[in-house]
């Protein structure tokens, strides 16, 4: 019999009987640490989590959270290693050790932990808990702004935009900050209509309403179906997430030339992103075409 069904049938237990809470949760603490003990990642992070924030009767012991985000970590758990980078960089349950933090933060992120990849990211580019690498930063932010982090797509386009420890690419830098304001990133939005005050060609079309956006797309506005395209993608900003819809979006504003939509295309063929297969030629077909302006 697995663990996870006695831990649900306690966990329903509690929520019903109210008058017996006290009871209950000292039989699922005794539960958890003991199935802990026996090995179990996920009862291990259940018991750090419980300590940590002082959860289901347990007293708030940060060095216990500590202690069980390790286990769960060495046992090659993703969020447990997340967890326990953020102890380390934070001096919560362990002393501080910033180089530990970025070696577990490194662990997560190559199991594909978003949060874990922007947080290795900053490190890189910060120079924080070692050298600053901006080669690194830029592998993990785009790893991290590939799965729609926004402060990654807002890092990794002032990259870009200034060419901050990257050669600068201005389209491409307007490409993430775009994908950060449409999730409602408002240091990208601010950037981005700064850069239209300053005359770099950015539209501030990323600020209108889905409706108006559907209008000016079916019209035949460039910029329009760009930016639903972008909405589409991400499900921000009262437009719902569609795949289809957004690939749809893409392919016309590029047909009719615009560039960052090409490379947005260019992209998303290359990493697989949106519902399609990586496919390099199609990848490679929309890089060329936006690097010559070919429609």
């Amino acid at each position: 019999m697995s663990t996870r069904t006695p831990l649900l049938l306690i966990g329903l237990i509690a929520c019903c009987l109210p008058a017996v809470a006290g009871a209950a949760e000292s039989s699922e603490t005794k539960l958890i640490t003991n199935v802990a003990e026996r090995g179990n990642p996920g009862a291990q992070i259940l018991l750090a989590l419980d300590y940590l924030h002082g959860n289901g009767g347990m007293p708030r012991d940060e060095h216990q959270a500590a202690f069980w985000f390790e286990k769960a970590a060495e046992g090659g758990n993703a969020y447990a290693q997340m967890m326990l980078g953020d102890l380390y960089a934070d001096g919560r349950g362990v002393a501080r050790n910033l180089a530990q933090a970025r070696i577990w933060r490194e662990r997560a992120g190559e199991q594909g932990n978003a949060r874990a990849q922007l947080k290795i990211g900053e490190m890189y580019l910060n120079g924080i808990g070692g050298a600053r690498d901006y080669k690194q930063a830029e592998e993990w932010l785009g790893k991290a702004a590939d799965q729609g982090d926004a402060q990654a797509q807002y890092l990794l386009g002032r990259m870009y935009q200034e060419g901050h420890g990257v050669p600068q690419d201005l389209q491409r830098g307007h490409n993430w900050l775009e994908r950060a304001a449409a999730q409602g990133h408002v240091d990208a939005i601010k950037l981005l209509n700064f850069l239209v005050e300053i005359g770099e060609g950015t539209s501030e079309t990323h600020g209108q309403e889905g409706d108006v956006l559907r209008r000016r797309a079916h019209a035949g506005d460039v910029e329009a179906q760009y930016q639903l395209a972008l909405r589409y993608e991400t499900g921000a900003w009262g437009v719902p997430q569609d795949n289809k819809k957004a690939l749809r979006w893409f392919r016309a504003a590029a047909e009719q030339g615009h560039v960052l939509a090409m490379q947005s295309l260019a992209h998303i063929y290359e990493q697989g992103l949106i519902g399609v297969k990586p496919d390099a030629k199609e990848a490679a077909r929309w890089r060329e075409r936006a690097a010559t302006g070919t429609r």
